[in-house]
Parts: C-alpha cells; structure tokens; sequence
C-alpha cells in the first residue's frame, strides 16, 4: 500500500483574492503608491510613514535599507501591540521585520530579479508601495509561536482589521493593516490552530 502523505494548510494561506482585497483596502483608504526614493523621503517628512517601531521585542531585518525601515502609522500600532503579545508568551524570542515599505522603483527591479514578486501597478501589486503592509520572519519560529501566530492574527483579519498571507516559499506572515485597527483583540475564534497543527511545511 502506497504511504499518503497529509499537509494541512494554513487558514492564513495567501490567495489572489486576498492580494486584490488588499489593493481594493488601499484604494479604499486613499493610499497612493509610492513611486521613488524622492516620494518616499516626502511621505517620511510629512508624518505620513514612522519608523517601524524597534524595540527589545521587536526587531529588524540588517538587511533592509533605513529608508525603507518605514510603515504607516497604524501599521506601527499594530507592529507594537502584536510584539508586546508576543513577548508576554515568547519573552526570549523577539519578532523579526523582513520588509517594510517598497517604491515602485525599487519593485520594478526586484521583479527583474524575482519572478514571484508582485506587480508595481493594477489589482495584484504589491500593497509594500502603500507602507501599510510588512512582513515578519517565520524562519527560527517554533511551531507553538506560528501556532500562536496564527491564533492571534485569525480574528484580527475576520474583523477586517488586516489581511494576513502567510508565506512558506519566503517564510514569513506578510501582513496589510488598515486604518480601523485599534488595538483591541478580538476574540479569538471557536476553532483555534491547536499548537503545531498546521505547521505545513510549504504551499
């Protein structure tokens, strides 16, 4: 008899509807794209981007340029509210932002080099040219973390708060937030992601 093998798929898993909500969010809320380096400097001087809120338990990613180390200010919000959750459960293992805003220059060239990144224009781009979106690394997570993760994200997208892809091919939960986030958690749904349950190894 040949072995089955069963892979359970996340209920954050990303879709093309997912991606076109979250254009449809930005439109919604009169959020342009970022164009270039010029624009962005703009958007950071007027208050319109803050910096990602860095702190003990939340870091980011050496990589990342500091001009792109900027979110929109509930993006920021949320980014603090989420990481002090987290290191209540997780104390010794701060979250870790991989990308933050984009221009479309800029993803103009990581399309050139990157055949799986997202289009700088029309209802798939990629919503990193709003600011309102990031992405935290999975990679050094445990399963109970991404369990964890999972639970707490749920009920924030099912109240239209935010829209969560999460990324197996990068290992990461890319995560648009929206402007009606205040800060409360809702509760979390009656079928919670038992720990490691859904830990699927790729999509």
């Amino acid at each position: 008899m040949q072995a089955v093998s069963l892979r359970w798929a996340s209920p954050l898993a990303g879709s093309r509807e997912s991606l076109i909500h979250q254009n449809v969010m930005a439109d919604a809320e009169g959020l342009g794209r970022i164009q270039d380096d010029a624009d962005l400097d703009h958007h950071i001087s007027e208050g319109a981007l803050v910096p990602v809120p860095v702190n003990e338990s939340l870091r980011i990613n050496e990589d990342l340029p500091e001009n792109r180390r900027y979110c929109r200010p509930w993006t920021a919000d949320f980014l603090r509210t989420l990481a002090e959750a987290h290191a209540a459960e997780f104390p010794r293992s701060p979250l870790e932002v991989t990308s933050a805003v984009r221009t479309v220059e800029y993803q103009r060239r990581l399309r050139r080099i990157n055949g799986n990144a997202a289009a700088v224009d029309g209802d798939l781009a990629s919503p990193h040219l709003t600011g309102g979106t990031i992405d935290l690394a999975k990679k050094g997570m445990s399963r109970r973390e991404i369990a964890w993760m999972r639970n707490w994200l749920l009920p924030l997208q099912q109240a239209g708060k935010i829209d969560v892809e999460e990324e197996f091919r990068q290992a990461c939960f890319h995560i648009s937030v929206y402007k009606n986030f205040d800060g409360d958690q809702p509760d979390t749904p009656a079928s919670t992601v038992a720990d490691g349950l859904l830990d699927s190894p790729g999509r």
